[in-house]
Protein backbone atom coordinates (compact mmCIF):
# COMPACT_ATOMS: atom_id res chain seq x y z
CA UNK A 1 0.00 0.00 0.00
CA UNK A 2 2.53 2.46 0.78
CA UNK A 3 4.59 1.56 -2.03
CA UNK A 4 2.03 3.34 -4.82
CA UNK A 5 2.71 6.61 -3.85
CA UNK A 6 6.89 6.38 -3.62
CA UNK A 7 6.25 5.17 -7.70
CA UNK A 8 3.94 7.77 -8.66
CA UNK A 9 6.36 10.42 -6.94
CA UNK A 10 9.28 8.89 -8.95
CA UNK A 11 7.37 9.08 -12.25
CA UNK A 12 7.07 12.61 -11.94
CA UNK A 13 10.17 13.38 -10.93
CA UNK A 14 10.97 12.39 -14.21
CA UNK A 15 8.87 14.02 -16.69
CA UNK A 16 9.68 17.26 -14.93
CA UNK A 17 13.29 16.42 -16.18
CA UNK A 18 12.46 15.29 -19.47
CA UNK A 19 10.95 18.40 -20.31
CA UNK A 20 13.59 20.41 -18.64
CA UNK A 21 16.11 18.86 -20.83
CA UNK A 22 13.55 19.79 -23.81
CA UNK A 23 13.34 23.27 -22.79
CA UNK A 24 17.43 23.44 -22.74
CA UNK A 25 17.69 21.98 -26.01
CA UNK A 26 15.15 24.36 -27.54
CA UNK A 27 17.10 27.55 -26.27
CA UNK A 28 20.19 25.93 -27.53
CA UNK A 29 18.62 26.08 -30.94
CA UNK A 30 17.38 29.35 -30.46
CA UNK A 31 20.80 30.52 -29.58
CA UNK A 32 22.76 29.11 -32.59
CA UNK A 33 20.27 30.29 -34.78
CA UNK A 34 20.95 33.69 -33.35
CA UNK A 35 23.88 33.72 -34.27
CA UNK A 36 23.86 32.14 -37.64
CA UNK A 37 21.41 35.03 -38.54
CA UNK A 38 24.25 37.53 -36.81
CA UNK A 39 27.18 36.49 -38.47
CA UNK A 40 24.91 36.54 -42.07
CA UNK A 41 24.10 40.20 -41.25
CA UNK A 42 28.35 40.87 -40.83
CA UNK A 43 28.35 39.25 -43.97
CA UNK A 44 26.18 41.25 -45.74
CA UNK A 45 27.54 44.60 -44.49
CA UNK A 46 30.93 43.27 -45.53
CA UNK A 47 29.46 42.88 -48.87
CA UNK A 48 28.20 46.37 -49.19
CA UNK A 49 30.82 47.73 -47.65
CA UNK A 50 32.91 46.26 -50.44
CA UNK A 51 30.92 46.94 -53.32
CA UNK A 52 30.85 50.40 -52.09
CA UNK A 53 34.53 51.04 -52.51
CA UNK A 54 34.28 49.22 -55.44
CA UNK A 55 32.23 51.80 -57.04
CA UNK A 56 34.29 54.65 -55.80
CA UNK A 57 36.96 53.40 -57.29
CA UNK A 58 35.26 52.83 -60.03
CA UNK A 59 33.52 56.38 -60.42
CA UNK A 60 37.59 57.54 -59.82
CA UNK A 61 38.82 55.31 -62.60
CA UNK A 62 36.20 57.21 -64.98
CA UNK A 63 37.97 60.28 -65.41
CA UNK A 64 38.50 60.68 -69.05
CA UNK A 65 40.12 63.23 -71.64
CA UNK A 66 37.32 65.47 -73.12
CA UNK A 67 36.10 64.81 -76.67
CA UNK A 68 36.78 68.69 -77.16
CA UNK A 69 40.21 68.82 -76.25
CA UNK A 70 43.64 67.50 -78.36
CA UNK A 71 47.10 66.94 -76.52
CA UNK A 72 50.65 66.30 -78.21
CA UNK A 73 53.82 65.14 -76.99
CA UNK A 74 57.36 66.15 -78.03
CA UNK A 75 60.33 64.58 -76.41
CA UNK A 76 62.95 67.18 -76.75
CA UNK A 77 65.97 64.64 -77.27
CA UNK A 78 64.15 61.57 -78.58
CA UNK A 79 62.07 58.60 -76.57
CA UNK A 80 66.04 58.07 -74.73
CA UNK A 81 66.02 58.02 -71.50
CA UNK A 82 69.10 57.91 -69.94
CA UNK A 83 69.63 57.10 -66.33
CA UNK A 84 70.45 60.01 -64.19
CA UNK A 85 69.88 62.53 -66.27
CA UNK A 86 67.78 64.71 -67.44
CA UNK A 87 64.64 64.22 -69.81
CA UNK A 88 62.17 66.86 -70.84
CA UNK A 89 59.58 66.55 -73.65
CA UNK A 90 56.43 69.40 -74.41
CA UNK A 91 53.03 69.11 -74.19
CA UNK A 92 50.66 71.37 -76.51
CA UNK A 93 47.17 71.43 -75.35
CA UNK A 94 44.18 72.59 -77.94
CA UNK A 95 40.86 73.96 -76.69
CA UNK A 96 37.82 72.89 -79.50
CA UNK A 97 35.02 73.62 -77.86
CA UNK A 98 33.26 76.21 -76.50
CA UNK A 99 34.05 76.56 -73.47
CA UNK A 100 37.12 77.71 -71.40
CA UNK A 101 39.34 74.80 -69.84
CA UNK A 102 41.58 75.74 -67.12
CA UNK A 103 44.46 73.13 -67.16
CA UNK A 104 45.13 71.91 -63.65
CA UNK A 105 48.19 70.11 -63.57
CA UNK A 106 50.49 68.07 -65.06
CA UNK A 107 52.17 64.69 -63.76
CA UNK A 108 54.77 61.72 -64.83
CA UNK A 109 55.43 58.54 -62.87
CA UNK A 110 57.09 54.74 -64.15
CA UNK A 111 55.11 52.10 -63.47
CA UNK A 112 55.39 48.15 -63.37
CA UNK A 113 55.38 47.47 -66.93
CA UNK A 114 53.23 44.58 -66.02
CA UNK A 115 50.83 45.61 -63.92
CA UNK A 116 50.51 49.99 -64.58
CA UNK A 117 48.63 50.33 -60.97
CA UNK A 118 51.84 49.74 -59.55
CA UNK A 119 54.51 52.62 -59.18
CA UNK A 120 57.83 52.51 -58.95
CA UNK A 121 58.64 56.28 -59.35
CA UNK A 122 56.14 59.28 -58.81
CA UNK A 123 57.83 62.65 -60.44
CA UNK A 124 56.89 65.90 -58.70
CA UNK A 125 53.23 67.12 -60.53
CA UNK A 126 53.71 70.29 -62.05
CA UNK A 127 51.08 72.91 -60.53
CA UNK A 128 49.46 74.74 -63.74
CA UNK A 129 46.31 76.78 -63.11
CA UNK A 130 46.02 78.02 -66.78
CA UNK A 131 42.98 79.16 -68.39
CA UNK A 132 43.05 78.00 -72.43
CA UNK A 133 39.96 80.26 -73.96
CA UNK A 134 38.26 78.32 -76.91
CA UNK A 135 40.20 78.08 -80.14
CA UNK A 136 43.35 78.41 -78.33
CA UNK A 137 46.11 76.56 -77.97
CA UNK A 138 48.80 76.06 -74.90
CA UNK A 139 52.02 74.26 -74.60
CA UNK A 140 53.61 73.21 -71.33
CA UNK A 141 57.70 71.94 -70.65
CA UNK A 142 58.21 69.41 -67.78
CA UNK A 143 61.09 67.54 -67.03
CA UNK A 144 62.21 64.86 -65.10
CA UNK A 145 65.49 62.15 -64.04
CA UNK A 146 65.18 58.42 -64.14
CA UNK A 147 66.82 57.15 -61.37
CA UNK A 148 70.12 56.03 -61.57
CA UNK A 149 69.62 52.22 -60.14
CA UNK A 150 66.53 51.97 -62.55
CA UNK A 151 68.95 51.60 -65.61
CA UNK A 152 68.69 49.11 -68.00
CA UNK A 153 65.50 47.81 -67.07
CA UNK A 154 62.07 48.37 -69.00
CA UNK A 155 59.47 50.51 -67.32
CA UNK A 156 55.67 52.33 -67.94
CA UNK A 157 56.05 55.88 -68.62
CA UNK A 158 53.06 57.30 -67.69
CA UNK A 159 51.67 61.29 -68.45
CA UNK A 160 48.81 62.74 -67.61
CA UNK A 161 47.44 65.80 -67.80
CA UNK A 162 44.41 67.27 -65.69
CA UNK A 163 42.30 69.99 -66.45
CA UNK A 164 38.50 70.68 -66.10
CA UNK A 165 35.70 72.84 -68.01
CA UNK A 166 33.82 75.48 -67.60
CA UNK A 167 30.98 73.27 -64.72
CA UNK A 168 34.03 71.93 -62.76
CA UNK A 169 33.98 68.72 -64.39
CA UNK A 170 37.24 67.24 -64.30
CA UNK A 171 38.42 65.52 -67.17
CA UNK A 172 42.37 63.41 -67.04
CA UNK A 173 44.34 62.77 -70.56
CA UNK A 174 46.88 60.12 -70.55
CA UNK A 175 49.38 62.10 -73.03
CA UNK A 176 51.46 59.03 -72.92
CA UNK A 177 51.36 55.59 -71.80
CA UNK A 178 53.69 53.15 -73.07
CA UNK A 179 56.65 50.87 -72.10
CA UNK A 180 60.10 52.64 -72.32
CA UNK A 181 63.80 51.16 -71.71
CA UNK A 182 66.09 53.39 -69.06
CA UNK A 183 69.21 53.94 -70.47
CA UNK A 184 72.59 53.07 -68.78
CA UNK A 185 75.06 55.51 -68.67
CA UNK A 186 78.11 54.74 -70.14
CA UNK A 187 80.01 57.37 -70.70
CA UNK A 188 82.47 59.40 -67.91
CA UNK A 189 83.60 58.75 -64.81
CA UNK A 190 81.47 58.69 -61.40
CA UNK A 191 83.02 58.80 -57.93
CA UNK A 192 82.69 55.11 -57.40
CA UNK A 193 84.29 54.14 -60.58
CA UNK A 194 87.47 56.58 -59.67
CA UNK A 195 87.43 55.19 -56.25
CA UNK A 196 87.89 51.70 -57.34
CA UNK A 197 90.89 53.06 -59.41
CA UNK A 198 92.83 54.52 -56.39
CA UNK A 199 91.96 51.39 -54.47
CA UNK A 200 93.09 49.12 -56.88
CA UNK A 201 96.28 51.05 -57.34
CA UNK A 202 97.04 51.60 -54.10
CA UNK A 203 96.95 47.59 -53.32
CA UNK A 204 99.40 46.63 -56.40
CA UNK A 205 101.50 49.47 -55.17
CA UNK A 206 101.52 47.63 -51.90
CA UNK A 207 102.33 44.16 -53.63
CA UNK A 208 104.96 45.37 -55.12
CA UNK A 209 106.43 46.89 -52.26
CA UNK A 210 105.59 43.09 -50.41
CA UNK A 211 107.30 41.23 -52.93
CA UNK A 212 110.40 42.89 -52.81
CA UNK A 213 110.55 43.23 -49.24
CA UNK A 214 110.53 39.29 -48.94
CA UNK A 215 112.93 38.52 -51.59
CA UNK A 216 115.79 40.51 -50.24
CA UNK A 217 115.21 38.94 -46.78
CA UNK A 218 115.69 35.72 -48.48
CA UNK A 219 118.96 36.84 -50.36
CA UNK A 220 122.65 35.05 -49.00
CA UNK A 221 124.51 38.13 -48.33
CA UNK A 222 128.17 36.72 -48.05
CA UNK A 223 130.92 38.32 -46.34
CA UNK A 224 133.31 40.54 -48.20
CA UNK A 225 136.70 38.75 -48.68
CA UNK A 226 139.58 40.17 -45.96
CA UNK A 227 142.68 41.44 -48.28
CA UNK A 228 145.62 41.56 -46.34
CA UNK A 229 147.51 44.90 -47.06
CA UNK A 230 150.48 44.70 -44.68
CA UNK A 231 152.41 47.41 -43.14
CA UNK A 232 152.34 50.20 -45.47
CA UNK A 233 154.14 53.02 -43.30
CA UNK A 234 157.39 52.03 -40.90
CA UNK A 235 156.26 55.22 -38.85
CA UNK A 236 153.29 52.58 -37.79
CA UNK A 237 155.93 49.80 -36.38
CA UNK A 238 158.02 49.75 -33.63
CA UNK A 239 161.75 49.21 -34.27
CA UNK A 240 163.24 50.06 -30.84
CA UNK A 241 163.62 46.55 -30.00
CA UNK A 242 165.21 45.74 -32.73
CA UNK A 243 169.23 45.81 -32.70
CA UNK A 244 170.52 48.74 -34.23
CA UNK A 245 173.40 47.23 -36.59
CA UNK A 246 170.60 44.88 -37.62
CA UNK A 247 168.27 47.82 -39.10
CA UNK A 248 167.94 47.68 -42.92
CA UNK A 249 169.55 50.77 -44.09
CA UNK A 250 171.28 52.15 -47.11
CA UNK A 251 175.22 51.15 -46.15
CA UNK A 252 173.83 48.06 -44.27
CA UNK A 253 172.41 46.71 -47.18
CA UNK A 254 175.62 47.07 -48.96
CA UNK A 255 177.61 45.13 -46.21
CA UNK A 256 178.24 41.44 -47.36
CA UNK A 257 177.12 38.52 -45.07
CA UNK A 258 180.88 37.77 -43.48
CA UNK A 259 180.82 41.24 -42.57
CA UNK A 260 177.39 41.07 -41.29
CA UNK A 261 178.65 38.33 -38.94
CA UNK A 262 181.55 39.99 -37.23
CA UNK A 263 178.78 42.50 -35.82
CA UNK A 264 178.90 42.63 -32.50
CA UNK A 265 175.46 42.38 -30.86
CA UNK A 266 174.74 44.34 -27.79
CA UNK A 267 172.00 44.48 -25.59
Amino acid sequence: VCAGPGVAAQDATEDEEAEAGEEDVVDDATAEDEDDEAEVEDDENTELTEEKEEEEEALVGEVKASPNADTTILFVKGEDFPANEIVKFLLGFTNKGSENFVVESLDASFRYPQDFQFYIQNFTALQLGLVVQPGRQASFEYSFIPAEPMGGRPFGLVINLNYKDSNGIMFQDAVFNQTVTVIEREDGLDGETIFMYVFLSGLGLLVVVGLHQLLESRKVRRPAPKVEMGTSSHNDVDMSWIPHPLCISPENQLLSPHRLNNITLTY
